[in-house]
């Protein structure tokens, strides 16, 4: 039987994760090919997009509860680490087995290698189920924060009903994903924050082939036509570009040693929701969520981030730099 660890009620903050993993991550000194590598001692950590996420907000002080299909004993290892880290979680029990990603850190050379594997296939009977799961919350979150790719059997659109079905309940919906799954989402409305990529921004627009300045543009206009509220650009190491109606905000990224890119987009979609939750203003928000994600680079693996590194690197950081109207978006420096 799958293991529920929330208590009493439904936390403010709820994650969805559709494609949950086990993480796998050890080191060793070369990667070459057709030859025995021998690994130092293994981390096995809880993964996936809204599962780090929730991780994430645990960390940083908050509370969620992460919802997230689970099969076989890769799915009961995630349900154990979970309870383990003191994250609130509902397991949705499903036929095939949750899959496991390995993370190899190249030691001679510090380079990352991520072997990502598909997950299991999910039927139609399994979205109904954790549709309903999700629908029956009581009492509804405040935010609901969908990461991470559709397994394979989701409809492309799976994504679009839940924030429709936020927008019904008066709830923020925050989505990060691309391609078909995110798309979709865009065409219904009801997201009030989506985070993608520049690269992931590129492919749910279709301009391939444009600069910063036209894609931002394109996020001004989609906001305006009230597919999103706000876009988080992520520029990795850069940064972000918030885009909001009428408006762009850069807030740069501090300074830090990387030890990991692992979960540092999670980390920053946390540190967002955490202080949106805390009734700050969006401007603190994407920068405490900067800094969240600056803190988890620091730490090995899939490690995430720490409280106060966090803090402490939202403290030093400076003003916002590039605030302007659509018509001065071309003159901001990415």
């Amino acid at each position: 039987m799958a293991q529920t660890t929330d208590v009493g009620g439904i936390p403010a903050i709820v994650t969805l994760t559709l494609n949950p993993c086990i993480d796998a991550s050890a080191g060793v000194d070369r990667v070459v090919p057709e030859r025995k590598l021998r690994c130092g001692a293994p981390r096995f950590e809880p993964g996936g997009g809204g599962i780090n996420v929730a991780r994430a907000v645990h960390r940083l002080g908050g509370e969620a509860l992460a919802i997230y299909p689970s099969g076989g004993p890769a799915g009961l290892l995630l349900e154990s680490l979970l309870h383990g880290e003191g994250v609130s979680n509902r397991p949705l029990p499903i036929a095939g087995w949750t899959r496991e990603n390995l993370n190899v850190l190249e030691e001679s050379t510090g380079h990352q290698y991520r072997f990502v594997l598909p997950g299991p296939i999910l039927s139609l009977v399994d979205a109904s189920a954790f549709y309903a799961m999700v629908a029956s919350l009581t009492p509804f979150p405040q935010y609901l924060v969908a990461s991470g790719s559709l397994p394979p059997g989701l409809p492309h659109d799976f994504y679009s009903r839940l924030a429709v079905l936020a927008h019904a309940r008066n709830c923020r919906f925050l989505l990060d994903t691309s391609g078909d799954a995110g798309r979709a989402a865009l065409e219904v409305g009801g997201v009030y924050l989506m985070k993608p990529s520049l690269r992931e921004f590129r492919e749910l627009t279709g301009i391939a082939d444009g600069d910063e300045d036209r894609l931002v543009a394109e996020a001004l206009r989609l906001v305006a036509e009230r597919r999103c509220e706000v876009f988080v650009l992520s520029l990795g190491p850069a940064g972000v570009l918030c885009v909001t109606a009428g408006e762009v905000w850069r807030v740069a990224s501090p300074a830090v040693p990387v030890r990991s890119s692992v979960g540092a987009g999670d980390a920053l979609l946390a540190g967002v929701v955490v202080r949106l939750q805390q009734g700050r203003s969006l401007v603190d928000a994407v920068r405490f969520g900067v800094a969240a994600a600056a803190a988890a680079v620091m730490n090995p693996g899939t490690e995430l981030c720490r409280r106060e590194d966090a803090e402490r690197l939202d403290e030093k950081m400076g003003a916002i730099e590039g605030v302007g109207r659509m018509e001065t978006v071309a003159q901001i420096a990415v």
